[in-house]
């Protein structure tokens, strides 16, 4: 329990999701501090023009989005025109959303009946989509860094997966991530956030680089760790840190709510 002061929040999630993820932890009563330890670039790898082909001909069955940002990166390589076939096209397809954010954004270019697994995780969609797509053909649009079991997943099921990166993650480097390292090892912060496998590799990058990757492991153990997913919280575990909450529900939203009963 931390008394008599306002509990210090560390948010690590790339600079697009600050001013959003501020409010939510000032609602829930903490006082955030900011230091991306993810970086967010487009890129075009050489399956994105049949990935948007197979959509436009209607040879995809499922278009996989797992999460808001494969949609933004996925919309910004296309023309207007390409575009407008493109949305028109995925209508026509099973669109399939990771979690509620990412549904919204495809709520906000007009897809209006995308399926959420129950949970929201790339095992999720696995088990909702293997009784289905035995000999159809699936597409995912997402980060280089995309978790393997997805893939293998839906081609036991049966499926064809055709695997598009449209973004990749890379680790920030500056002064806001030096300082939040320093703070923490001050005992300054009392919360982290994590939200992906990514996130933990940058903030333990970040550590070692000056000197402190043992001791912000028992830095972390007197604070309160949220991890947004099980995945997350693996690869937490595997850097020597227990994950103490990992919400029912994988968004970021949740995580800060069930980190905040842990006060």
């Amino acid at each position: 329990m931390i008394e008599n002061k306002i509990p210090v929040l560390a948010i690590m999630r790339p600079e697009s999701y600050r001013e959003k993820s501020e409010a939510i932890a000032r609602d829930c009563g903490f006082e955030p501090i900011y230091a991306p330890m993810i970086k967010l670039e487009g890129i075009k790898d050489e399956g994105f023009e049949p990935f948007v082909q197979r959509v436009i001909n209607g040879t995809s069955d499922y278009v996989v989005f797992t999460s808001a940002n494969g949609i933004t990166f996925t919309l910004d390589k296309l023309t207007e025109t390409e575009k407008e076939n493109f949305i028109s096209s995925l209508k026509k397809c099973r669109v399939i959303a990771i979690g509620p954010n990412t549904e919204k954004e495809l709520i906000k270019i007009g897809i209006e009946n995308s399926f959420l697994p129950a949970d929201y995780s790339s095992e999720g969609i696995v088990e909702a989509l293997c009784p289905e797509v035995k000999g159809k053909t699936v597409d995912l649009a997402r980060s280089a860094f995309g978790a393997k079991v997805l893939i293998e997943g839906l081609e036991k099921c049966g499926a064809t997966v055709y695997e598009t990166h449209v973004y990749t993650l890379s680790i920030p480097e500056g002064a806001a991530q030096k300082e939040l390292i320093e703070r923490t090892l001050a005992g300054e912060v009392d919360a982290f956030a994590f939200t992906s496998s990514m996130m933990v590799r940058g903030f333990m990058r970040h550590a070692e680089k000056l000197g402190a990757g043992e001791t912000i492991k028992e830095t972390l153990s007197r604070a309160i760790v949220g991890a947004i997913g099980t995945p997350t919280g693996n690869t937490l575990k595997k850097h020597g840190v227990n994950a103490n909450v990992i919400p029912d529900e994988f968004t970021f939203d949740a995580l800060i709510k069930a980190m905040k009963k842990e006060l």
